[in-house]
């Protein structure tokens, strides 16, 4: 298949009953906008019939396609499939349940024309229960400060990418939450635009108070990957040193005492003294353990500088963004037909 301009990826677990007005609605955008698009329905292991839907839609507009999963994996999954099978320049993904309302898309696609490379909506006025919006405010509150990127809705699934930018990150376990943190990491600007939200109409929200408690978990696990994914000696090292200082202090001032002919045996200080010089070593050595482990890897995977952390080089022949991800060579036009792909 050639590549087109612009690509919409759906995550959908399901939604049969919502595919076929959100298709309808996208179509008449994406014909309007005089670019050449497809729209990749990614079924995240529906029971519901969506997968034949999907087929049904495909048939009747090649330019509805469909990915299914073999099981219900995940958003970040979905969304992960989505982006290895896209061939657009430009990216869109947008929620299989009908809120999103796609006639925003020419909203991000302009934002995107201004100078960033990942725009992300803003639900300003959120059309669901009260908890869930309260449960949100204090999740992009808490990420905003732990990321150091300020959004009001880092969570929101309307979002568009450039396409080096969508197919560079790296999507696994939940971590669909934080893209924006993930992409501000690479070194890719972000944006944020406010969106029309709309009720649901079928079906139900997945929406739980356990899914922010884990996003918790994701996004220490964030923050950690990307200031120390490559220096974790400086984390640990850091820690280890401070801690061993503070111990030999500690113990150099219970060695003063002793030698005054103070007794210091059964003090508490003295074993608080020992444990920080102990523990301290201990962090201290798995720091530098930990940094010979990135170093190996980084020599086994061929070292050399990510293609994805730079923008652009003047003088030069032209190099793929993302090596290993060019669209026909990647995939295959066979690959892409299998039934279940």
């Amino acid at each position: 298949m050639q590549p087109v301009d612009l690509s919409i990826v759906i995550p959908a677990l399901d939604e049969r009953d919502s595919l076929p007005d959100l298709i309808e609605e996208i179509v008449q955008v994406c014909d309007g906008l005089g670019r050449t698009w497809e729209a990749i329905v990614v079924d995240d292991g529906s029971t519901d019939g969506s997968t034949e839907l999907v087929e049904e839609l495909s048939g009747e507009n090649p330019a509805v396609r469909g990915v299914r999963l073999r099981r219900n994996f995940g958003k970040s999954a979905a969304l992960a499939a989505g982006f290895e099978y896209s061939s657009g320049g430009t990216v869109v993904t947008i929620d299989g349940d009908g809120q999103d309302d796609p006639a925003d898309i020419p909203l991000l696609l302009e934002a995107l024309d201004d100078g960033a490379d990942l725009v992300s909506g803003w639900k300003r006025t959120r059309r669901d229960p009260i908890s869930r919006r309260l449960a949100s405010r204090v999740f992009n509150w808490f990420t905003a400060r732990a990321s150091g990127v300020a959004m009001h809705d880092m969570n929101c699934g309307f979002k568009a990418y450039r396409g080096d930018c969508a197919r560079s990150l790296e999507i696994y376990g939940e971590l669909h939450r934080f893209l924006p943190v993930l992409a501000t990491q690479q070194g890719w600007r972000v944006a944020e635009v406010p969106v029309n939200h709309r009720p649901r109409r079928h079906g139900k929200s997945r929406f739980g108070v356990e899914r922010y408690l884990r996003g918790a978990l994701d996004l220490l696990a964030v923050v950690f990957v990307g200031r120390y994914e490559y220096r974790p000696l400086h984390l640990f090292g850091g820690l280890g040193l401070g801690l061993t200082v503070a111990g030999f202090a500690i113990s150099l001032y219970l060695t003063i005492l002793k030698l005054t002919g103070e007794a210091i045996g059964s003090r508490p200080l003295l074993f608080l003294g020992v444990l920080l010089i102990v523990v301290g070593i201990q962090l201290f050595t798995f720091g530098l353990l930990a940094q010979m482990v990135v170093l190996a890897r980084r020599e086994s995977a061929g070292g050399g500088l990510n293609p994805a952390q730079i923008a652009r080089s003047v003088g030069f022949d032209p190099k793929p963004t993302v090596p290993g991800r060019e669209i026909d060579d990647r995939l295959g036009a066979a690959t892409r037909d299998q039934p279940g792909k």
